[in-house]
């Protein structure tokens, strides 16, 4: 069975070796037929711990390592601004 792959923004650096990531996608609404954006937030294993806030990262879904952690780092698309 495919892994699912998510990409989307490090909101947050959740202590040694998780980064909380919001992803976003976007849907049309079923009644007005206009685009609206939806969010949701992903703790994903960064083991080297390498990532930083306001970087870009594609993630990868994997066993349950948490409670709430079911994904790991694949790479860091782009950097954020420091």
């Amino acid at each position: 069975m495919p892994k699912r792959i998510i990409s989307g923004t490090v909101i947050r650096k959740a202590g040694e070796k998780t980064a909380t990531v919001l992803v976003e996608r976007k849907v049309l609404h079923p009644r007005y037929h206009k685009t609206v954006k939806r969010f949701k937030k992903y703790l994903v294993h960064d083991e080297r711990n390498e990532t930083n806030v306001g970087d870009t990262i594609n993630a990868i879904e994997c066993r349950p390592l948490s409670k709430n952690k079911s994904f790991r780092l694949l790479e860091i698309v782009k950097k954020g601004e420091v």
